[in-house]
């Protein structure tokens, strides 16, 4: 069991609010797993400014101060999480620092993205990230309650493994292993041994060989066996799917100012606007899925 949400906004007026909103959502679901957990937050003008690639970096051997100094970005500490930026692409940034730094974690990257994670609940981590003080469009959340591996940053969600994508998982994927031996043998590689890992690189790997993310999401319905609820998202892009039985809960409501998803709707409840939103439960295998 664990919780997942998401923000997606329409209303650039609120804006300013999201990290707000989105700390509400998920400190909401931190009942559902207090493991671990993590956000990936689009558009933050501090975090991921305009025109800057941004990569988030964990477990590095190294300070903010040195990392800086040797790869010749800026760097934000938020508790374990360090946020580098700089006025080139993410994948070179991406390419300096693995090059510096071989062991570290890659939590994230890409343009207008920051992904913080951490173990412990989900209310120490909102605070000492300062997530109430975030901006942007959009926002996804995870709560972990730990089933298929150790409770290490490397197990946290959301998965982000793609160029401004992630993936968040309420479930588990019963032929994972399978996959992920295929994938590795087709080059891709891992950084955990968590089955979430698995769906976010096959996700991945479908987007990157052209596919839209309705298509990814019906070919992982297609190869994917267990129960999950799944929330897929890059930066205009927002979309939900869940298994053939709907084992895993998941609630959806609509407004004209935002789209949010969450396990409860208790998630939901303190939204503007909620008590005039369209709210329905996904039907199975069902891709929703909304741009900016």
């Amino acid at each position: 069991m664990c919780g997942i949400v998401g923000l997606h906004l329409r209303n650039p007026d609120l804006h300013p609010q999201l990290g707000e909103l989105v700390t509400g959502m998920l400190c909401e679901m931190g009942d559902r797993g207090s493991d671990s957990a993590g956000v990936a937050v689009y558009g933050d003008p501090t975090w991921s400014p305009p025109g800057h690639g941004c990569v988030s970096l964990l477990e590095v051997d190294a300070s903010p101060d040195e990392v800086a100094e040797t790869l010749g970005v800026s760097v934000t500490q938020l508790d374990e999480t360090y946020l580098l930026t700089a006025q080139t692409s993410s994948e070179d940034i991406l390419a300096a620092a693995k090059s510096a730094y071989p062991d570290a974690l890659v939590a994230g990257f890409g343009a207008d993205l920051a992904v913080l994670k951490g173990v412990g609940h989900p209310r120490v981590l909102t605070e000492r990230w300062g997530l109430a003080k975030a901006q942007g469009w959009q926002g996804v959340g995870h709560t972990r309650m730990a089933t298929e591996s150790a409770v290490t940053p490397a197990g946290c969600h959301p998965y982000a493994v793609g160029p401004e994508q992630c993936m968040v998982h309420n479930g588990s994927f019963a032929n994972h292993a399978t996959i992920r031996r295929e994938l590795r043998a087709a080059g891709v590689s891992f950084d955990s041994d968590n089955d979430t890992e698995v769906g976010a690189r096959f996700i991945a790997d479908q987007l990157a060989n052209g596919r839209d993310v309705e298509g990814a999401l019906k070919d992982l319905c297609a190869v994917f066996d267990g129960f999950y609820t799944l929330l897929v998202s890059n930066r205009d892009s927002f979309a939900v799917v869940r298994d053939a039985i709907a084992c895993k809960p998941a609630v959806i409501a609509e407004t004209d100012d935002w789209v949010a998803m969450g396990s409860e709707y208790r998630a939901l409840a303190g939204l503007p606007g909620v008590e005039t939103a369209k709210i329905w439960e996904p039907e199975p295998e069902v891709v929703y899925a909304w741009r900016r």
